[in-house]
């Protein structure tokens, strides 16, 4: 039992590390050569797993050949347009202009009711205020609204907005994060002083804060 724990752990963290270094995307996002090489390593690493007479090798051996290969596919269609063609294909046009493109409907399989149910997702519901939409390499639709059905935004009315930049969160779950205090040069002190103004002595009592790019500050105490 000892060993299949051990075994479990080392060959977790194996494929912990190779998804890791493989990025951020979710698997909803994933080019097909990442797919392949996710399923792979899966299968490979529940091998050993299952079967204790399989040596451990056998399975970390082939994934760290996959993760390289991986690796060197990825830097390849960083550089290549023609190799990120080939790997990962192109996105085709399902509507332009406003018309369905029934040609590149039928090439991906794709039906006008999956369609619709896509362009729902998005926030469409009428087929008519779409202008262009694509589908991407990774199975994702894009949607382009016609321009007298997207969203009004402050340039359209000619508004200036001042600059709107990322907020950081300073206490999450009762915890000071301090990289992110360090990041806006703030420190410890000034956060206790300033909770202090909303009558809050104990940092532990709040559930979660942070500062926007104005310096305004939004916390949540716990419920209890």
């Amino acid at each position: 039992m000892l060993i299949v724990i051990i075994r479990t752990v080392i060959l977790y963290l194996a494929v912990l590390v190779v998804l890791r270094l493989m990025g951020k995307r979710q698997i909803g996002e994933l080019q097909p050569f990442d797919l392949a090489v996710t399923i792979m390593v899966s299968e490979l690493a529940a091998m050993p797993m299952q079967n204790t007479d399989v040596p451990l090798i056998n399975s970390l051996l082939p994934i760290s050949l996959i993760l390289i290969l991986q690796i060197y596919i990825s830097v390849i269609n960083t550089k290549s347009f023609k190799a990120r063609e080939i790997v990962c294909g192109s996105p085709d046009i399902l509507i332009e202009n406003g018309q369905l493109n029934e040609e590149e409907l039928r090439k991906n399989r794709i039906s006008i009711h999956e369609l619709l149910e896509e362009l729902r997702v998005k926030g469409y519901h009428n087929l008519a205020e779409i202008e262009f939409a694509f589908i991407e390499t990774n199975g994702q639709v894009s949607v382009i609204p016609k321009s007298q059905n997207r969203p009004v935004t402050p340039e359209d009315l000619e508004i200036e907005t001042d600059y709107e930049g990322v907020a950081y969160s300073l206490i999450v779950d009762g915890k000071v994060y301090q990289p992110n205090l360090d990041e806006v040069g703030l420190s410890k002190d000034w956060l206790k002083n300033e909770l202090s103004n909303f009558g809050i002595n104990d940092l532990s009592d709040v559930l979660f804060a942070n500062i926007d790019s104005s310096g305004n500050i939004f916390y949540q105490l716990y419920d209890s």
